[in-house]
């Protein structure tokens, strides 16, 4: 694990940095100023990160993208359910 620290807090920063929006989306359910066309290439991006997390057995990765596609999965949900 000595090695993956930088790995983890990367994740950690980059996943954390999402809350904020998925926050105050799921509050004002306002999407008018998110791109959907932006957030569905960014999901599916992160579900090849995730997949590419876990062929590398990348513990940091893995965690990672299951929470911010989590996240970006929720936003884009709403942005289609709002618009």
């Amino acid at each position: 694990m000595d090695n993956e620290w930088p790995g983890y807090v990367a994740a950690t920063l980059t996943t954390v940095a999402f809350l904020p929006q998925t926050i105050k989306t799921i509050r004002t359910r306002d999407t008018r100023s998110i791109s959907l066309g932006m957030y569905v290439v960014f999901t599916i991006g992160v579900a090849f990160w995730l997949a590419y997390g876990i062929v590398l057995h990348s513990w940091p990765m893995i965690l990672a993208n299951i929470v911010t596609f989590g996240l970006s999965t929720t936003i884009l949900v709403l942005k289609v359910r709002y618009r």
